[in-house]
């Protein structure tokens, strides 16, 4: 597997820039410009160069400066435990919460973070729970019952469920999914965030026997989910949608949560990566740090229902929904209405033809 957590970043980047040039057919000497007019993933993930990686945001073995009062990068709480290969957030245990956020707050105005985290346990299916959430928020180091942090927060949150709550639901778990928050929002377990969720997909990330990896890229707008669970070195589409709108300044962090089912939540590595745009001088101009968490969405998440293969179809129908659907049906009445007037009509000259 080409994530090494020991090498150096410049090492695991060599290597994860090598696999997919060979890939793609590509030289070592192919120019960088080129592979980004031609290869997709490259266009959907940072070439990770060392000098782009932000260590201050970024959690990596072996854990320096986790809760040390002389570099104090990473705080964490509840039944966080470390050790030397990975941070545990909960262990497989029932009713354990823990978290883990980065000290400083990211003034980025594009970034992409690679997680490299294990859920596992003894638990058989649906017989384990509850997940991992992954945080760009205002608030940090605040406990509750949303994977373990709280709810109504502002900012980003990524959450990797593994349990479905919703009894009624054909989502397919473990389940992956996004939601943005300016705190009006509260997360309803019961239904498995669906309600809030902006979108999603299935990711079979449970006991997996080989590494697992999760990256989050956020640039101009534009927020993408992708996942490596396949040991392949490969990462593939989970989620990628526009207009999403986040401020500066807020903190990076990870929770996890177990009720009356447990698992083991481990975060072994976080890496902050900045992204290298050209933004226009308006929106140099913004002051980052004011911006609103918002999306502008084409739709409401609310209206959003599951099917198995995690995508979404239309909802309830509401509002001009109804207004349109009442329209069609009284213009398809009338349409009948004339094409029956007119077959009545035709049949009765017919019959006189016969007096």
């Amino acid at each position: 597997m080409g994530h090494p957590e020991g090498g150096s970043p410049r090492a695991e980047v060599a290597e994860r820039n090598g696999e997919w040039r060979r890939k793609a057919g590509f030289g070592p000497a192919t120019p960088l410009f080129l592979l980004l007019l031609l290869g997709p993933v490259v266009a959907d993930i940072t070439d990770g160069n060392s000098e782009h990686l932000k260590r201050e945001h970024s959690l990596i073995k072996p854990y320096q400066g986790v809760g040390s009062s002389s570099m104090p990068l990473w705080d964490f709480q509840g039944s966080t435990i470390l050790t030397s290969q990975y941070v545990r957030l909960t262990p497989d245990e029932r009713s354990k919460e823990g978290s883990i956020w980065n000290h400083q707050p990211c003034f980025l105005k594009d970034w992409e973070m690679h997680v490299h985290f294990k859920v596992h346990g003894t638990g058989k299916k649906n017989l384990h729970g509850d997940g991992i959430a992954l945080w760009y928020t205002r608030d940090r180091l605040v406990p509750g019952p949303v994977f373990g942090s709280k709810d109504n927060f502002h900012g980003l949150a990524i959450f990797l469920d593994t349990y479905p709550n919703d009894e009624t639901t054909e989502r397919v778990f473990p389940y992956i999914s996004v939601m943005v928050n300016n705190g009006s929002l509260s997360y309803d377990h019961s239904k498995d965030g669906r309600w809030t969720e902006l979108a999603g997909c299935t990711a079979d990330f449970r006991n997996r026997d080989h590494d697992t990896f999760l990256a989050v890229r956020y640039s101009r707008g534009r927020l993408t989910v992708m996942t490596d669970l396949e040991d392949k070195n490969e990462w593939k589409n989970c989620i990628d949608i526009t207009g999403v709108r986040l401020p500066t300044g807020y903190y990076f962090g990870a929770s996890a949560g177990t009720g009356d089912l447990s698992d083991n939540h481990d975060i072994i590595s976080m890496k902050l990566f900045q992204l290298m745009v050209e933004h226009t001088p308006d929106e140099e101009n913004i002051d980052w740090t004011k911006i609103e968490p918002s999306v502008n969405f084409l739709k409401s998440p609310k209206d959003n229902v599951d099917d198995p293969t995690g995508n979404f179809r239309s909802g309830p129908l509401t509002g001009w929904r109804v207004f349109l659907l009442l329209l069609c049906a009284l213009l398809g009445i009338i349409v009948c209405a004339v094409v029956g007037a007119v077959v009545f009509q035709k049949r009765q000259e017919r019959n006189k033809r016969f007096y």
